[in-house]
């Protein structure tokens, strides 16, 4: 599997999109997903590694995912131009797609929730269940919203 490269201060995108998802999780939730000291380009590197699903997709019409861990790499079996060329909505299968789509509509309004559980389907067909996953309202640094994120670590 092609991986991307790696988080560097060549990459100012990633950096400082990693830095609203961070910024925006603790805004909504009051926790830190990373160790807060960490300089922007450090927490880029270390969420890019972490040992958790960390992803996110914007607001067009058909929110594409924009950003996604190695974790959520290898879990729904893409490369990060696969993965990024993705509409969110195809990371549940058909019959599951309003039940997200209601989840995300309950995000929009209250900021997050932290206790979602689903089934999800990889780019090779198989299925699993994510828990306890937060999910939470990415904004820009003027307070905008941008797009929605995830985090989980349990599934089977």
């Amino acid at each position: 599997m092609t991986q991307f490269a790696q988080p560097s201060a060549d990459n100012h995108y990633l950096v400082d999109h990693v830095s609203l998802l961070l910024k925006s999780y603790h805004q909504f939730t009051g926790r830190h997903l990373l160790d807060p000291v960490l300089d922007k380009i450090e927490a880029a590197k270390t969420a890019y590694h972490a040992p958790f699903f960390l992803a996110s997709h914007g607001l067009e019409d058909d929110p594409m995912l924009n950003y996604g861990n190695q974790y959520a790499l290898d879990l729904f079996a893409m490369t990060w131009e696969e993965f990024t060329s993705t509409p969110s909505r195809y990371t549940a299968e058909e019959p599951n797609r309003d039940e997200r789509e209601r989840l995300l509509k309950s995000v929009t309004e209250k900021g997050y929730i932290d206790d979602y559980s689903g089934v999800r389907i990889s780019a090779d067909g198989k299925r699993f269940r994510i828990h306890q996953a937060t999910v939470w309202n990415v904004t820009d640094d003027a307070g905008k919203k941008i797009g929605q994120a995830a985090t989980f670590s349990e599934w089977d």
